[in-house]
């Protein structure tokens, strides 16, 4: 089964705000570091520092999505915001990068397991498909 995990972010958000998140968010749905196959976030944080260092951080493999491909995700997010649609063109980062990546990974239907997880800085979500 492919667990893909979906991150927004602020820029300048910092390693340590995503991994408290993430870590906690785990935590939370019981799932366990491990099982996490990738990470995932809009292309325009290809270059946020702390997204880079995340994926560093946990060995994973970092994917990116423009807003044309995530745009398809919008009918299954459990939150719609009109100002992330404003400044990045989709309706949320987090839930639809994961369930993008699950669904490129898999070549298989993704579901949320995790729906949108948000702190000051950053949000998490996490998708399962296979």
């Amino acid at each position: 089964m492919i667990l893909a995990v979906g991150l927004g972010c602020q820029r300048g958000c910092s390693v340590d705000a995503l991994l408290d998140l993430f870590n906690a968010a785990l935590a939370e749905s019981g799932v366990e570091r491990q099982r996490i196959t990738a990470l995932a976030s809009l292309d325009r944080k290809q270059d946020e520092p702390g997204l880079l260092a995340l994926a560093q951080v946990l060995k994973l493999p970092l994917r990116f999505f423009s807003a044309a491909q995530l745009a398809p995700y919008e009918g299954q997010l459990s939150h719609k915001s009109d100002t992330v649609f404003v400044h990045t063109g989709c309706y949320g980062i987090a839930e639809s990068a994961a369930l993008a990546l699950a669904e490129h990974l898999s070549q298989r239907p993704a579901t949320l397991l995790v729906t949108r997880k948000k702190t000051a800085m950053a949000t998490f979500a996490l998708a399962c498909a296979g």
